[in-house]
């Protein structure tokens, strides 16, 4: 029987080779490509030049809206001697959002007629348009009241170098 090209010239990667191009195709995806769980919170940080506060958001339209822009950096400024704000560069989603909302001390929230986020350090009564997105972690309290005027970064907690990714490029 004559031999074939595909029977007699076939060339086959070993395994451990072929495992190597696995991972580095794995490694250079990224993990925005990669999907998360639906059920993951979505826990973010708030970052000034000097200080980092925790967020944990809801998992509502207007916060996975939110969370979907991150990373941002926003001006942020005191208003009203109860909150902090800064305003995001496009509203956001109010589908499915209740008519006001109640804020709480740490509550997380977003106005919706003027488009601003807002982090409550004081109590506040109810708003009309005012929908909860989430609230500060911790006694931060104290802290988002002292934050000056300036660049707030919002980001999703975590980063790439704190996920665990396989070492298996030294493996043979």
């Amino acid at each position: 029987m004559p031999a074939t090209p595909h029977t007699e010239h076939s060339r086959t990667l070993p395994l451990s080779r072929f495992a190597k191009i696995l991972c580095l195709l794995f490694a250079i995806t990224p993990f925005s490509a990669r999907p998360e769980s639906e059920t993951a919170p979505m826990k973010i940080l708030l970052k000034t030049a000097s200080t980092t506060l925790a967020a944990t958001l809801l998992d509502t339209p207007t916060a996975r809206d939110l969370f979907a822009q991150l990373p941002l950096t926003l001006d942020l400024n005191d208003y009203a001697g109860t909150e902090k704000i800064a305003y995001l560069p496009r509203k956001l989603t109010t589908h499915d959002a209740p008519a006001g909302s109640d804020p709480e001390l740490g509550s997380v929230a977003y106005y919706a007629p003027w488009g601003n986020l807002a982090l409550f350090y004081k109590d506040f009564g109810y708003s009309r348009g005012l929908i909860l997105l989430g609230s500060i972690e911790g006694d931060a309290i104290a802290t988002l009241a002292r934050l000056p005027n300036g660049k707030l970064t919002l980001e999703r907690a975590g980063s790439p170098s704190d996920r665990s990714e396989p070492d298996c490029l030294g493996a043979e």
